[in-house]
């Protein structure tokens, strides 16, 4: 069985792609959680890790990481990760690229904390242009391929690379076009996202780096976490 190493579920945006995509999509695997850890010398993901970041997969003796690479060593023994149309594959895989590099504003601005609600102090061109891009890229899929998901009827990689956004949304309020808040709906509606909320809301630690994330750039409204 694979090995899925992650982090915490409240932060770790990188963590949930892997994770909502093999819980979706039916993958077996072990789920390792272990928490973000703070100061100059902690890098607890080294033990599993080559990069001593997450996620991390583990498949007997070769371990897998970065999410892309994730996806794609799935793909090769698993149906349904990439869509199988080949124009829907296509747009897919780029899409999904565009996200593993770029929305660097709305990565920077609204880093993904499940459990709160908050309201950004503003909206500078940069994360403007982010949503702005986010909302016609959303569109465009749903349109092209005739939805509910980005490249037609099944979740497929390209929605696990944006989930969590879709938290982010939820996190702080965004607004979108219509298009694209009813696929942010869809998205937090699955049975995988919603337990991942779950267990987010649940976790005991915080990380004093991400939640410094949130009060550099937005005002905090409500905490739902479980524990303080």
């Amino acid at each position: 069985m694979y090995r899925l190493h992650i982090a915490n579920k409240n932060y770790s945006s990188w963590s949930l792609r892997s994770w909502v995509l093999m819980r979706e999509l039916g993958i077996l695997f072990e789920e390792r959680l272990t928490p973000f850890e703070t100061g100059p010398n902690s890098s607890p993901f080294r033990e599993f890790s080559p990069t001593g970041l997450v996620p991390c997969l583990i498949d007997g003796d070769t371990a897998v990481w970065e999410s892309l690479a994730i996806v794609e060593y799935l793909a090769e023994r698993h149906d349904g990760v990439w869509p199988e149309d080949g124009a829907a594959r296509a747009w897919a895989r780029c899409a999904s690229a565009e996200m593993h590099a770029g929305f660097i504003a709305l990565r920077q601005r609204c880093a993904m904390n499940c459990g709160i609600r908050a309201r950004l102090t503003d909206v500078p061109a940069s994360l403007h242009g982010d949503l702005t891009r986010l909302d016609e890229l959303w569109s465009d899929g749903i349109a092209r391929f005739g939805g509910p998901f980005l490249a037609g009827p099944a979740f497929t990689a390209v929605d696990a690379f944006f989930a969590p956004v879709a938290f982010r949304i939820q996190s702080y309020d965004i607004e979108l076009g219509e298009l694209a808040m009813a696929y942010s709906d869809r998205l937090l509606e699955l049975s995988a996202m919603q337990q991942w909320y779950r267990e987010a809301l649940r976790e005991p630690w915080r990380d004093p780096a991400h939640e410094a994330e949130v009060s550099e750039f937005a005002t905090l409204l409500e905490d739902r976490r479980t524990h303080y």
